[in-house]
């Protein structure tokens, strides 16, 4: 039972003008089939550790070392993006009662955690992601990642996350990733959000 590439929740076109349409295409359709690919090409090596990447890379050091780079590139370039796409909606949303108390708790009101969030995933340099956790100690943390690392492999939990390689911006935003970052915030699905951070706490 391979990996598979999970259909995106809405049109390609539904994020407009915010995410456009090629780019959807492009960041879907080539990159992510690419994570899959890989990630089931080092799965296939090594059939007897199974496929539930989120345990594997829970725990990295449980992977053989002739796959695990390979897995943690393109496995959690796969858990990344799958859980990417369920973050985002052409509906207007907005963050639970309880996230918002949260939220409030660990940066002060949401607009510092904005500030926080936007710093995370304008100061990440090169490709990686920007990221709201729940940490080890249940409380929320704005972390970032290089590459395709996931803070799973941290011990914590992601509950809103942003992908800042080039390829999910450049065709629209050129090498302005701020104005990227800002449209984020028009897409966000806080009802997706909010189920993940119930489940992580």
């Amino acid at each position: 039972m391979a990996i598979i590439l999970p259909d995106l929740p809405y049109a390609y076109d539904a994020l407009e003008p915010y995410i456009d349409a090629e780019t959807m295409h492009l960041h879907h359709d080539k990159h992510h089939q690419t994570y899959v690919n890989n990630a089931n090409a080092a799965l296939e090596k090594h059939p007897e550790i199974g496929e539930d990447l989120e345990a594997l890379l829970a725990d990295v050091e449980s992977i053989p070392a002739d796959i695990r780079q390979a897995l943690i590139n393109n496995g959690g370039g796969h858990l990344n993006h799958a859980l990417f796409w369920e973050l985002m909606t052409p509906e207007k949303t907005a963050p639970s009662a309880d996230l918002a108390a949260a939220i409030d708790a660990a940066f002060g009101s949401f607009e510092e955690f904005q500030a926080a969030f936007t710093a995370a995933a304008t100061t990440r340099f090169g490709s990686g992601w920007a990221w709201l956790v729940v940490n080890k100690e249940g409380k929320l943390e704005v972390t970032s990642t290089a590459n395709q690392d996931t803070p799973i492999s941290e011990g914590k939990k992601p509950i809103l996350g942003l992908d800042v390689w080039e390829h999910a911006y450049y065709v629209k935003y050129r090498n302005v990733r701020p104005d990227y970052i800002k449209a984020f915030f028009s897409v966000i699905n806080w009802n997706k959000v909010d189920e993940l951070y119930a489940a992580a706490k």
